[in-house]
């Protein structure tokens, strides 16, 4: 190359980065060029003006979702909606009430994770610029922000909130005193009580016989409905957990709402055409597939003291005749105090002892242990049960990934289906009839035969089975949701968790 020709190349090459240089600068500029005021989004032409509007009707009834106008600053946009002095400022406070509740009505007003340590479950966040994208692109901006929220149950849960505060006017609260558990033919100062609350609960109480204080028959009928409508056990005896739900106000009811629309927000909008719907709450479990349930079942859950978490995973297979490694919170607290009263007491019930914690320890001797010795906040050995009739994992187990260490599976103590409340394990789901789920999800297909997995069960076999698709599975906590035809059932908050949920929303956004 000669000089004229290198001389030429070099300026070429400044020219080029020259320019590279200024696009560079000037990149922001191009790609978000200064907003005329027919480009406003809120301001500056009727279209915009018109989004302004419908974003403060929604704004201002975002009660119906349990959400509170003032969190979104209302009178502030508002204020400067009405004034034509600084479209700058209206411009971004708007915007950012926009952001902030259209995130709050879609994917929940707070982070799951931080209200119990008993909640892990990956909420949905909003993208920012496609959220304003899709805003500006809407044809029918008020019909836009109104498909935000969720489906299913959410509406029939939106229309009770607003039954629920129209009767807060008129609504009257009458507490059962407890007491000794009432039951039929006593006499009682508390049952004129009761009937007078069950009233107020809308139920449709027959009169008093000659003795008003005598809980009679027709009165005990009564309460068995509803027990029944609250998920309780169905005897007709005013014990400790009815009297709790009887005395349930109305503004507890409403919180429970709330925190249930907040709860829905908090899973993907769709669920999914195939999956598994665990509700702690509800005692219950659902098998979804192909969009329509296949597959109901009773399910017990966690005591007060160990709340089944609210999680969502995936179920890939199940196993036969499991190994039950008892957790070692479980060994320290319920087990060593056995032990320690004699060292071969697990024996029969199939229980092994493990040197440690590791998969290939050798057996020990209980007897070669000093029990009184050891620390029940670290248990260190591993206490294992064989398969088997008396196995607290029944005969089947479906392991699922999740940081607390539960799972679903068969339960040797059947008979505590019968029960109402059915809050008895250690937080894992003992499922009623697993077999008959494995089967819905197998759907005759990858070769599988109920009656082989019976006889395997049967023989003591071990035996892996993998689903032919995963299954998603949501284990949830809902204590007020709503069927197809829109009839609501309430659940007791066992947990507590609801006013948690409703303290946690009204807090300032972080």
């Amino acid at each position: 190359m000669d000089g004229f020709a290198l001389s030429g190349y070099k300026w070429a090459v400044r020219r080029a980065f020259f320019f590279i240089g200024l696009l560079m600068l000037l990149a922001p500029a191009l790609a978000a060029p200064p907003a005329r005021a027919s480009d406003r989004l809120w301001t500056g032409s009727p279209a915009a003006e018109a989004r302004t509007q419908a974003l403060l009707s929604a704004i201002r009834a975002a009660g119906d979702h349990g959400l509170n106008p003032e969190w979104y600053r209302i009178a502030d946009l508002e204020q400067a909606a009405a004034s034509d002095s600084d479209k700058d400022k209206a411009e971004q406070l708007l915007t950012n009430a926009l952001v902030a509740y259209a995130s709050d009505v879609s994917t929940g007003r707070v982070r799951a994770n931080s209200v119990d340590r008993d909640i892990d479950i990956q909420q949905r966040k909003l993208d920012r610029a496609a959220l304003l994208k899709d805003a500006a692109n809407a044809g029918d901006f008020a019909a836009w922000l109104a498909s935000l929220p969720p489906k299913g149950d959410y509406p029939a849960l939106q229309k009770t909130l607003a039954l629920l505060r129209e009767q807060q006017a008129t609504a009257t609260f009458t507490r059962l005193p407890e007491g000794d558990a009432l039951k039929l033919g006593m006499i009682d100062a508390r049952v004129p009580i009761l009937r007078q609350r069950l009233t107020e609960l809308g139920s449709t109480v027959p009169p008093p016989g000659a003795i008003a204080e005598l809980y009679d028959d027709p009165l005990v009928d009564v309460v068995k409905e509803y027990q029944a409508a609250k998920g309780l056990t169905v005897d007709g005896i005013i014990g400790f957990k009815t009297t709790r739900s009887l005395n349930t106000s109305l503004e507890d009811r409403i919180n429970q709402v709330i925190a249930n629309l907040e709860r829905r927000r908090w899973l993907p909008r769709d669920l999914g055409s195939r999956y598994v719907l665990v509700n702690a709450a509800d005692y219950s479990m659902v098998f979804v597939n192909g969009g329509q349930p296949v597959f109901q079942s009773l399910v017990i859950v966690g005591t007060p003291k160990n709340p089944t978490p609210e999680i969502a995973s995936t179920m890939y297979g199940f196993q036969t005749n499991p190994y039950w490694t008892v957790p070692q919170s479980i060994a320290g607290e319920e087990y060593l105090p056995m032990l320690r009263r004699d060292p071969h007491s697990l024996a029969a019930a199939g229980f092994r002892l493990f040197e440690s914690w590791n998969d290939d320890d050798s057996e020990i001797d209980p007897d070669t242990v000093d029990w009184s010795a050891v620390d029940p906040k670290a248990f260190p050995y591993r206490l294992r049960q064989d398969p088997g009739a008396g196995n607290a994992l029944g005969y089947i187990f479906f392991p699922f990934s999740n940081k607390y260490g539960i799972y679903m599976h068969d339960t040797a103590t059947r008979w505590l289906f019968a029960e109402g409340s059915r809050n008895f394990s250690h937080g894992c789901i003992r499922l009623q009839n697993p077999l008959d789920f494995v089967e819905k999800v197998f759907g005759g297909r990858g070769g599988f035969d109920k009656e082989r997995v019976r006889a395997a069960i049967d023989s003591g076999q071990q035996v892996n089975y993998t689903f032919p698709e995963p299954v998603r599975l949501y284990v949830t906590y809902r204590t007020v949701t709503a069927n197809s035809n829109g009839e609501v059932t309430f659940r007791d908050d066992i947990y507590g968790r609801d006013r948690r949920v409703v303290q946690a929303m009204a807090q300032p956004r972080s």
